[in-house]
């Protein structure tokens, strides 16, 4: 067996893993690099592999950096399955869709704009790859076996990270033996609202883990939601200004919804006027409602005081480019949640322009921001930020609610990785900066005594017949 590591090794974005075995050539996951000048570059570079030669895909889920090349892969000549849950099938068809409406708007803005000395680059992908590609998509349940090829199988847990994501189980039958994958996806925070906790694991004899926090540990949850409300309840109240969201179309626009209604039940908010500037999060939401059977209980009963119209906040999703102008005018009062969640494209950087310089405002970072980001500098505290070529000073308060993260800390890493009864003979610890996968790799032999390993990208293992485990067929 060779595994090669084409992207989330020492980074946090572009997941895409080959297995290679006897009978089988896989990937799990396809997913775009973001962040960073060289993001692009690397998007649009040949794949290192042939796509003709891939047999199918296993997705953990939606996330552009889990998914975002698929379109990429089926144009340049991949034509098998690819395998993931219902849900996430469903927000694919939302989220590659409007990627592929991204990179042609970019490439028709460049051309418009280009240096007429140098030819335009043309779109990663157009929305006629997108749309061929989502013909491929196969839709399975979680907890239910399948055999997508006569020497794999697998299972799908619920990973508790967006909806529809999932940890992957995956049996190899070579060598005549059988190996059992793990794969973990992105794992959610246990003890959040909305949807379920991570599906713990007991076994497996190759471990892929991910470590976006892996040197981290969220703040209590109860102190962040102290601190979401007094942020939001002072800037409305006391210093009349807007408050602005970054937050990312698929998980945490719905998580931010799912508190300010909570959170007004509870009598901790006042009236609200909330506007959702996200055409991509307005179609999740509505999507989300369709998936109740996700649910935990909480979010439930939640959704079932919502129908009720009885005190909820005055929500409302913004749809066209006028109307999400027309929010410029307001000086105080609002609060504005848009896309995307890293500042780096979308209608959030409008909104930025016309609010960071302004002290009455806050901007409230909610998620993880990659390296080379404008979100990233506002959180470093930059005092001047460049935004659509405008030099914009940061006079608002800028504020990192850590606690809101939807990918699990050190802390619920090492607990979900406790509940395995016995080592993995290899883990490979992945998707994370450098410091983040290396500082988890180092607890991980510290308190388990297991063998982990922090890949590289482009980097290839070996696995021979008598390494990794395995049980005999």
């Amino acid at each position: 067996m060779k595994i090669t590591f084409h992207g989330a090794a020492q980074e946090v974005t572009g997941s895409c893993t080959m297995i290679e075995t006897e009978g089988a050539r896989f990937l799990v996951d396809c997913g775009m690099f973001q962040g960073g000048r060289e993001a692009d570059g690397r998007n649009r570079a040949p794949f290192a592999f042939d796509p003709h030669t891939i047999d199918f895909v296993l997705l953990t889920h939606a996330h552009i950096d889990h998914s975002g090349l698929l379109p990429k892969l089926w144009r340049d000549g991949f034509r098998g399955p690819i395998y993931t849950t219902s849900a996430t099938a469903d927000l694919l068809k939302i989220m590659l869709r409007d990627s592929a409406h991204i990179q042609e708007s970019d490439t028709e803005r460049t051309k418009r704009h280009r240096n007429r000395d140098r030819a335009p680059a043309e779109p990663v992908y157009t929305m006629a790859d997108a749309e061929a590609v989502l013909g491929h998509l196969y839709a399975l349940g979680y907890d239910e076996p399948y055999s997508p090829h006569g020497s794999v199988r697998i299972r799908l847990r619920d990973a508790g990270h967006i909806l529809g994501s999932a940890i992957l189980e995956v049996w190899i039958k070579e060598d005549s033996h059988e190996r059992k994958l793990v794969f973990s996806g992105d794992l959610g925070q246990p003890g959040r609202p909305i949807l379920r906790d991570p599906f713990p694991i007991e076994d497996a004899d190759i471990l892929f883990v991910e470590s976006t926090y892996g040197d981290r540990f969220h703040k209590n949850l109860a102190d962040t939601i102290d601190e979401f409300v007094t942020v939001v309840n002072e800037t409305l109240l006391v210093r009349k200004g807007n408050v602005i969201v970054p937050a990312f179309a698929v998980g945490r626009t719905q998580e931010l919804i799912y508190y300010f209604h909570h959170l007004t039940r509870e009598g901790r908010f006042g009236h609200l006027d909330i506007f959702v500037d996200s055409p991509m999060a307005t179609a999740v939401t509505e999507l989300t409602m369709r998936h109740l059977e996700l649910f935990d209980a909480q979010a439930r009963d939640l959704a079932a005081w919502h129908a009720t119209g009885d005190g909820i906040p005055n929500l409302q999703f913004i749809g066209s480019v006028d109307e999400s102008r027309s929010l410029n005018a307001i000086h105080g009062g609002a609060i504005i949640v848009a896309a995307s969640g890293m500042c780096t494209a979308g209608r959030i950087k409008h909104h930025l322009l016309h609010n960071l310089g302004r002290r009455e405002n806050a901007v409230l970072i909610t998620g993880f921001q990659a390296q080379g980001t404008l979100g990233r500098r506002l959180v470093d505290g930059a005092d001047r930020v460049r935004i659509f070529g405008h030099d914009v000073p940061v006079r608002a308060s800028i504020h990192t609610l850590g606690g809101f993260s939807a990918h699990a800390d050190q802390a619920a890493l090492l607990d979900w990785l406790s509940a395995f009864k016995r080592p993995p003979a290899r883990t490979f610890v992945m998707h994370g900066e450098p410091r983040a996968s290396a500082t988890l790799a180092n607890e991980i032999t510290r308190r388990l005594e297991w063998d982990a390993q922090t890949p590289e990208t482009g980097e290839t293992v070996v696995v021979g017949p008598d390494e990794a485990g395995g049980r005999p067929q």
